[in-house]
């Protein structure tokens, strides 16, 4: 984006919406308990006043904007899609499927293996972390407590399989919010994470293997996973024929196929697939791409795991996609952002320190915002465009967000993920989190990347506009 006041602003200047910005965030999540959309708007505000003090016009600010607000539409038509996607498929059998055959997989030899797999899948099919804790998370604790295995050590693999899922799956917010502020595509985001994700799940695997190897003998109490099983065979079809729509989705994500048609390809699937196995009318399949599916099995943990999805369920991101959109357009119209970028660029002037700065720059937002999206929302609108004058693709950018923002939320207590990992699996996060593996090895592996320039993968700036819109 075009910013010629930048040189008004001095960096003094803009670090005054910046602060304003932290301490709002602060009083608002963690004193009066509420959303972060105020705050970053009452930002943007304050972010305005100051560029209009230092005589810019607010009509340049506005055009600033909705200029910013256009570059994040597709993200947010995406993100409109998923949430049918995860109702049709849910009404389908689909995720129930998923979730199903993930849950047989278990053995008392690599329970803690199996837990890591169990949580990635089920992550992968809902896209939630918080779903997976919360349910078959909640039943894995359970198991790992009846096999004497240590719970913080439970806790941390069913942390790595879940924030896989909440990583590496097409119908995770973070996932789609982290390409929307970089400016990449989400399946160029997806396979780019692929480098940093998949070493840091097969270390962790191996670990878990090593740490589980000792209660191989122990005997496993399945009860609670029955009670789950049961619940989900008594209320869907289960088939593997209604595996076939995830694996056409994964097909599209290597055939590079655009995110929009191929999504609303899935939400068809869904919906045929729904009248085809479970009987569904047209009704129930509107009902549950508007405003998602309800699950009444009687049992709580199947039920908070698939009430669900809908378009309905995006509007809360969505929302903040906009009042983030807001605040960053001010802050690059005016200069603000440029102004910022210029004294970080004095310590990180080349690929290795930049993807460093990203990366603790992540992690700072999650211990002082106390949330995951703001971790991935204000470092992206921060770093855009220091990638773009490095000629770094927008995928690294995007890549890194969320190998540091969306991985190590889990790890602070007051964050709203280490809150609620701590709440729902009886763990403290300081607790679980040296054996959360994946989140631990993710950052790590990116900042190595960063500086060997391994995947790093560069775009011309005459080619930007055309691969990236």
């Amino acid at each position: 984006m075009n910013t010629p006041n930048a040189n008004k602003i001095s960096f003094g200047k803009a670090m005054i919406p910046i602060l304003f910005l932290i301490i709002a965030l602060i009083f608002t999540l963690q004193v009066f308990n509420g959303d972060p959309h105020i705050p970053i708007i009452a930002s943007a505000v304050v972010a305005a006043v100051v560029a209009i003090s230092s005589g810019q016009s607010w009509k340049d600010l506005e055009q600033g904007m909705i200029e910013t607000i256009s570059m994040s539409l597709q993200a947010i038509l995406i993100l409109a899609i998923i949430g049918m996607i995860i109702g049709t498929w849910i009404l389908a059998g689909i995720v129930p499927t998923m979730i199903y055959y993930g849950l047989k997989i278990i053995s008392p030899s690599i329970f803690l293996v199996a837990t890591c797999l169990i949580c990635s899948i089920v992550s992968l099919a809902t896209g939630s972390s918080w779903t997976t804790a919360g349910t078959v998370g909640i039943a894995l604790i359970g198991v790992g407590q009846g096999l004497g295995i240590p719970l913080p050590i439970v806790a941390g693999a069913i942390i790595s399989g879940a924030y896989f899922g909440d990583k590496m799956s097409p119908l995770s917010d973070t996932t789609n919010l982290a390409p929307a502020m970089a400016g990449a595509t989400l399946f160029d985001h997806i396979r780019h994470m692929v480098y940093t994700t998949a070493p840091s799940l097969t270390i962790a695997l191996i670990l878990y293997g090593i740490l589980g190897f000792k209660y191989a003998g122990n005997s496993l109490d399945t009860s609670s996973i029955n009670i789950i099983l049961n619940a989900l065979s008594n209320q869907f079809t289960i088939s593997p024929f209604l595996l076939l729509p995830p694996i056409l989705v994964i097909a599209m994500v290597i055939m590079k196929v655009p995110a929009i048609p191929g999504l609303i390809g899935g939400t068809v699937l869904g919906g045929l697939f729904a009248w085809i196995f479970q009987g569904a009318g047209m009704t129930a399949i509107i009902k549950a791409a508007h405003y998602g599916f309800t699950s009444e099995t009687g049992i709580k943990a199947v039920d908070e795991l698939l009430t669900r999805g809908g378009l309905d369920s995006m509007m809360w991101t969505i929302s903040l996609i906009l009042c983030a959109m807001c605040f960053g357009g001010v802050m690059e119209k005016s200069g603000m952002l440029h102004a910022l970028a210029a004294k970080i660029l004095t310590l990180a002037n080349n690929t290795g320190s930049l993807v460093l700065a990203t990366i603790l720059t992540c992690i700072a937002t999650n211990f002082v915002a106390g949330d995951q999206y703001l971790s991935i929302v204000i470092p992206g609108r921060m770093y855009k465009n220091m990638y773009d004058e490095l000629g770094l693709h927008p995928k690294n950018l995007s890549r890194a967000l969320e190998d540091s923002g969306t991985l190590t939320s889990p790890f602070v207590p007051w964050n709203t993920c280490g809150s609620f990992m701590h709440t729902t699996l009886g763990v403290h996060p300081f607790a679980y989190a040296p054996y959360a593996f994946l989140n631990l090895l993710n950052p790590v592996i990116s900042i190595f990347y960063g500086f060997t320039g391994i995947t790093m993968e560069k775009v011309s700036k005459n080619k930007a506009d055309g691969e990236i819109a």
